[in-house]
């Protein structure tokens, strides 16, 4: 299994570049029509959702003016975004805004997971990944296997030796452990094997609770990035997804909202030992 991928270099070459057109007084439309292509390419290039030639680089860096210095900075950064992750063997049924993830996710150093509708991918089981997933009426059958492996490979992160796993922390909402399937039995015990053996902190919020505004809303992932050599660390990003897509936030506005949000519900959820507790407890219900 491969750790690192194409998303990282992705993200930071597109980051120079949007500093670069900003610092040259151009807007993404006009920098598009000057180079011939169109708003959403210039928009997935400085996101980092796509890979970039080295030409198109190089006449990014001449219309905005960069030194050669950067230039040349910049086209080996380019090179490193042609890299493979593993996640591409799966890119036949892998939605694009989803690839992206996958990519920061492995290389993550914390992940920070609300979710208040199902649970977290990377703490699924094979049966309930499959089960969630065959309940998806726009998937083939197909689709749902490979979508399965892919989850199922995406756990190796947490057991992986070097680098050192991401710091998984999970809040989870009550109603989602007790939705009941076949195997959700073994999916609760999972999860209590998984906090007890420190591979993941496992929070829940009790059924009780009051409304609160951090309870709504879709679930999110903040993500924390290590150095890497002498480059700067990536920024936290907040991950958050729909049916249809997914939203990548990064501006520290936008990162101090949910970073408040995550702080407020840790407030409303049960410490660990509780919550590993209440999974023993809901578990036996079953």
């Amino acid at each position: 299994m491969t750790h690192a991928g194409s998303s990282i270099p992705r993200r930071q070459l597109g980051r120079y570049l949007k500093q670069g057109r900003e610092e040259a007084g151009l807007s993404l439309e006009a920098a598009g029509e000057s180079l011939e292509w169109s708003r959403s390419t210039m928009y997935r290039i400085e996101s980092g959702g796509s890979a970039v030639k080295a030409r198109d680089v190089a006449a990014m860096c001449a219309l905005y003016g960069m030194s050669p210095e950067m230039t040349s900075a910049l086209l080996a950064l380019a090179a490193e975004t042609k890299a493979k992750g593993w996640w591409h063997a799966y890119g036949d049924t892998l939605p694009a805004w989803f690839e992206l993830y996958v990519g920061m996710e492995s290389t993550a150093s914390r992940l920070q997971h609300w979710e208040p509708d199902s649970l977290p991918g990377l703490l699924q089981t094979r049966a309930y990944a499959d089960h969630l997933l065959r309940s998806h009426p726009g998937l083939a059958e197909r689709e749902v296997g490979r979508l399965v492996e892919l989850r199922m490979e995406r756990q190796k992160i947490l057991m992986r030796k070097s680098p050192k796993p991401p710091r998984l922390e999970v809040i989870v909402d009550e109603g989602v452990l007790r939705r009941p399937f076949p195997g959700m039995a073994d999916q609760l015990g999972h999860l209590h094997n998984q906090a007890m053996a420190e591979v993941a902190t496992i929070r829940i919020v009790p059924r009780e609770t009051a409304p609160n505004y951090a309870l709504t809303g879709a679930g999110f992932v903040v993500l924390e990035f290590p150095a890497i050599g002498i480059r700067t660390p990536e920024p936290t990003t907040i991950y958050s997804e729909s049916l249809t897509g997914a939203l990548y936030l990064d501006k520290p506005a936008e990162v101090a909202s949910y970073s408040v949000r995550w702080r407020t519900l840790e407030g409303l959820a049960l410490d660990a030992d509780q919550s590993a507790s209440l999974l023993a407890t809901i578990a036996k219900e079953m």
